[in-house]
């Protein structure tokens, strides 16, 4: 029964091996499909083919098939001095969150100061990477400006013409306050309030009940909903208007307190647009305005000849380890070192599958997870060795190893675990791809170590070869 356990367990990671070799470079086992159908074997009429392997490519981050680099300036006028810095922060989410949503991975978004600077990897059309960053609406709730302040901006505004143009109904007419707004820079209606897209739980289109008039339904957050409640209470029988990228969209009056945090942007709205702006604000609205201030196109080919080097780096590395191996621990080393090429055959395949953006960063991570490989097998030969200098049996000698092993192997690769996941949950850009690449490569580690390595020697178990101590 142990002897079929075993062939089980090699047919096992045989079949994961031909999966993830064909995964890795399905160009040559593609070729042997067309050559195998190319003979044209079945019975009669009927054929027999084999289907293609999916040619999955691997994802590559800004630094190695280059993209956009834009740089955003936000304005923080209406945010105070120590909230600018919060204010930055969800600014830097909501833009990762945003691309993310458009199918960009692992974007770098980086805050200095009041600036934003945005990498998109495989964005090589800037325009492109403006339109995914421009479409994300800037939702804010604004509250009436007192009478003297509004009457003192609409005469410096327009002076003799304030006259013949009444505030009163001026600011209840979205499209002159728009107007306005957009020639002179200026709101003379209405100021900021506290309550913003930062605050968004989500949206999503509505209508009104008695006409089939299409309108965006919000619900904020538990934070969002008490500043709502605060604002209605407030203004009551005074107009709050919903602004949009600065501009008014619906000048609503408040009826009474609205505790429950829902609130409807009404406009001239077609379905269309209705549905695309919910899904712009459930992108992320923005926390603060942007401004694109910088652009420009970033080329692979520095990128290139960093990958080029690294690689072949990680093979002359790869060669020293395996030397080291078989001449350091013999047999087992060999077995080892087919392990470790295992181990790299399925690490890439589940880049693929994830999938994973491979940025340097994360490459250096996988060439590190590869010498965490190693160390799990040397701990385990080393006690290996020990118990057959004891004078046990190989079988028993075998077991011990791994027993005694596991331990020391299950404490250093989990408190790595434990630092790449707090590298990934607070990290950005870069260093959460070097987390991944590192969590993942030390997960399939343990099992190549104590399942594929383990495996690989029992076979041994019952042989002659087991006596030849020299080998072991």
């Amino acid at each position: 029964m142990p002897k079929k356990k075993l062939y089980i367990s090699l047919v096992i990671i045989f079949i994961l091996t031909i999966f993830a070799g064909a995964l890795d470079y399905p160009k040559y086992i593609n070729q042997w499909v067309d050559y195998f159908n190319n003979k044209k074997i079945g019975i009669g009429n009927w054929k027999f083919t084999l289907p293609h392997f999916p040619e999955i490519p691997f994802r590559l981050g800004l630094d190695l098939q280059g993209g956009s680099h834009l740089v955003y300036e936000a304005d923080l006028s209406q945010i105070e001095e120590k909230d600018r810095g919060e204010a930055m922060s969800g600014l830097r989410d909501v833009i990762e969150r945003r691309v993310n949503f458009f199918g960009v991975t692992e974007p770098i978004v980086q805050v200095q100061k009041e600036r934003l600077i945005v990498e998109l990897a495989g964005i090589k059309d800037v325009n492109e990477a403006i339109k995914m960053i421009g479409q994300t609406p800037y939702l804010e709730f604004k509250e009436e400006l007192s009478p003297e302040e509004r009457n003192n901006i609409f005469q410096s505004l327009f002076g003799d013409q304030n006259k013949e143009i009444s505030p009163e109904t001026a600011c209840q007419n979205v499209s002159f306050l728009t107007q306005v707004i957009l020639s002179t820079g200026q709101d003379p209606c209405f100021k900021s309030t506290s309550l913003n897209g930062k605050y968004l739980k989500k949206a999503e289109l509505g209508f009104e009940q008695q006409t089939p008039t299409p309108l965006v339904l919000l619900e904020f957050n538990d934070e969002g909903a008490k500043i709502f409640g605060e604002l209605t209470e407030k203004n009551l029988q005074k107009h709050l208007a919903i602004y949009i990228d600065n501009v008014p969209i619906s000048i609503p009056v408040v009826q009474e307190k609205i505790s429950g945090g829902k609130a409807q942007i009404t406009g001239h709205f077609t379905v269309d647009e209705a549905k695309e702006l919910a899904r712009n604000l459930n992108a992320g609205a923005l926390p603060v305005p942007i401004k694109l201030i910088s652009q420009q196109t970033i080329g692979p080919s520095l990128g290139k000849s960093s990958l080029d080097k690294s690689l072949k780096a990680g093979i002359f590395g790869l060669l020293a380890i395996f030397i080291f191996m078989v001449i350091f621990y013999r047999l087992p080393g060999i077995f080892a070192s087919i392990a470790l090429l295992i181990y790299i055959a399925l690490n890439l395949a589940i880049y693929k599958l994830i999938p994973v953006t491979l940025s340097l960063a994360g490459i250096a991570g996988f060439i590190l997870s590869i010498g965490m490989a190693v160390d799990a097998n040397v701990l385990i030969f080393s006690r290996l060795r020990e118990e057959l200098k004891q004078g046990k049996n190989y079988g028993f000698a075998l077991e011990e190893g791994f027993k005694r092993a596991w331990p020391a192997i299950k404490d250093g690769n989990l408190t790595t675990l434990i630092v790449t996941a707090i590298m990934f949950g607070f990290g950005t850009g870069f260093v959460k791809g070097f987390a991944l690449t590192l969590s993942i490569g030390i997960l399939i580690s343990i099992f190549s170590a104590i399942f594929v390595t383990k495996n690989f020697l029992k076979v041994f178990i019952g042989t002659k070869i087991e006596k030849i101590n020299w080998i072991w």
